[in-house]
């Protein structure tokens, strides 16, 4: 059904034909979901959104069950089926693993452009007819959406950790390129067993500095917050605690390098073009950004992954990747990037802890301190914006969003109201203990804040009008009333997200889930 994933429909029989050719055979041994949160966006659907983590995880456990295998290729891509997989991956770390790409789909209109549709949409400007045709035009063929959110990180982030072969993540679908690079991820899953004289399995490669590796590749290119949920919960299924002042620190001292959608106008196809993730490892290790001692599919070294592919006589040959960015408005050099750390931050304060995502926020924005305007959904707040009644500079605040009340969604269907008022010349934030990834663009956003309203959090005492200070230079989210700690929080139906679209299923996954600061995981 989804554009990232329709390649894939393929790849059994191309995989099963590889493995022949290499010796070996190749069963399909289980399937896993791959909702797209692109498509549930504003739906009752996207509740279940990231418990489909867990759900793959478990998924795959089930699928390595039989005990048969000798390695296993993972087919995966968009938002939560990634961190699902390695989750699930981890938990066999005795098998070697290869993560297979499908690639992004080619470029269509811009994702500024497109994102400019959605704006006056949602102003009522234009009709129905001319969203629906600059969506079409936005996402147009098979292969992962073009813009730099969630699925995209994910692939960069499986190069960073050394689980992709170098150079496979963004060369795209139905190319003979991308044809021969998963015949030689096959290959490569078959060389690495324990059969045979270079046994590399995936518990060997997810150690402390792998993800530390993929926590700077996130800074370095400007990726997801939902990383920053993910890593955490992938971390300790692999035996690793991650804490969010890690990603903290480490977007300290690693400079942004790269601009891509939304932090810039390029696509990942022009960012590939213009150097991409082979460019970015070189630099980084050579400013010493990276560890080069790791354990990767493809033997010991990071550096490794400077190289990239080029198909000869029908076979891959790996070749030193460039050195020399090909367009500096998309892609520098460690030593010159855009800014000087990569734009995540820590924020903590009265409200809990959170963080926020500030590469592609104006400067003079980093700081809101406004009235705040309470709300429990996010229809809630596109109700009042139809209304008219966001007049003045405000801190919009939508709660009950974390995984214990409802699953955590993504709040994507407010990207648009919120743009549209900042651009009317007023000072708007987002806080909330929901979900707003690396597509949510130029309004600062505090998300992820801990603990959640429904377990008591301080966001369930906020009241409309307070003055809540929102401080990415400082990293505090604070509400400047006195009285905060003294009132009573406002209390969380738990019926109101429990049934529909498949919700009831998932009781026990609210009731169980962990914090966000700690992944928000239930099976780990």
């Amino acid at each position: 059904m989804l554009s990232a994933h329709q390649p894939y429909e393929a790849y059994p029989d191309k995989i099963r034909r590889a493995a022949h050719a290499a010796g070996a055979t190749a069963q399909v041994a289980g399937g896993v979901p791959s909702m797209c949160d692109g498509v549930t966006q504003g739906r009752p659907g996207m509740e279940l959104s990231l418990f489909s983590r867990d759900v793959i995880a478990l998924a795959t456990g089930v699928a390595l069950s039989h005990d048969t295998f000798d390695a296993a290729m993972y087919l995966g891509i968009c938002d939560k089926i990634v961190p699902g997989l390695i989750i699930g991956a981890a938990t066999f770390g005795h098998l070697p693993a290869v993560f297979v790409p499908s690639g992004p789909m080619p470029s269509g209109i811009s994702n500024d452009e497109k994102s400019k549709v959605r704006q006056q949409f949602a102003a009522g400007e234009i009709g129905r007819d001319r969203l629906m045709q600059a969506e079409m035009a936005s996402y147009h063929a098979p292969g992962t959406c073009t813009f730099y959110g969630t699925a995209n990180t994910n692939q960069m982030l499986m190069e960073f950790m050394g689980l992709h072969l170098p150079g496979a993540s963004f060369v795209q679908p139905g190319t003979p390129l991308r044809e021969a690079l998963t015949d030689a991820a096959t290959a490569r899953a078959a060389a690495i067993t324990r059969l045979g004289n270079d046994y590399i399995p995936i518990g060997e490669i997810l150690d402390e500095r792998a993800f530390v590796n993929g926590i700077v590749g996130l800074m370095a290119t400007g990726g997801s917050t939902n990383l920053v949920i993910h890593l955490p919960a992938m971390a300790k299924a692999a035996g690793i605690v991650l804490d969010v002042s890690d990603f903290n620190d480490l977007s300290e001292i690693v400079p942004l390098m790269a601009r891509v959608y939304p932090n810039g106008l390029a696509d990942v196809n022009h960012f590939h073009a213009a150097g991409g993730l082979g460019y970015m490892i070189a630099h980084l290790l050579e400013a010493g950004l990276l560890h080069d001692d790791v354990q990767t599919i493809m033997g010991t070294g990071l550096s490794q992954y400077t190289r990239e592919p080029k198909l000869r006589d029908g076979r891959i040959d790996w070749v030193d990747g460039p050195r020399e960015s090909l367009n500096g408005k998309i892609l520098r050099p460690a030593s010159d990037p855009f800014a000087p750390t990569g734009g995540l931050r820590e924020l903590s304060g009265n409200l809990g802890r959170g963080v926020i995502k500030v590469s592609a926020v104006a400067p003079e924005r980093h700081v809101i301190e406004a009235p705040a305007r309470v709300f429990s959904d996010q229809e809630e707040v596109k109700a009042a914006f139809k209304r008219g009644e966001f007049t003045g500079d405000t801190v919009v605040v939508v709660r009950f969003q974390g995984p214990h009340a409802n699953g955590m969604p993504e709040l994507h269907s407010l990207t648009p109201v919120l743009a549209v008022l900042q651009d009317r010349g007023l000072r708007v934030a987002l806080v909330t203990d929901g979900r707003m990834s690396g597509a949510s663009g130029k309004v600062p956003a505090a998300i992820h804040v801990s603990p959640e309203a429904a377990r008591g959090g301080p966001l369930a005492r906020l009241r409309d009008g307070d003055i809540v200070r929102l401080d990415a230079v400082a990293g505090r989210i604070d509400c400047l009333a006195d009285d905060l700690d003294q009132r009573e929080p406002a209390s969380y139906d738990p019926d109101r997200n429990a049934h529909g679209m498949g919700r009831e299923l998932f009781s026990m996954f609210r009731a169980h889930a962990g914090a966000a600061t700690e992944g928000a995981s239930v099976v780990v």
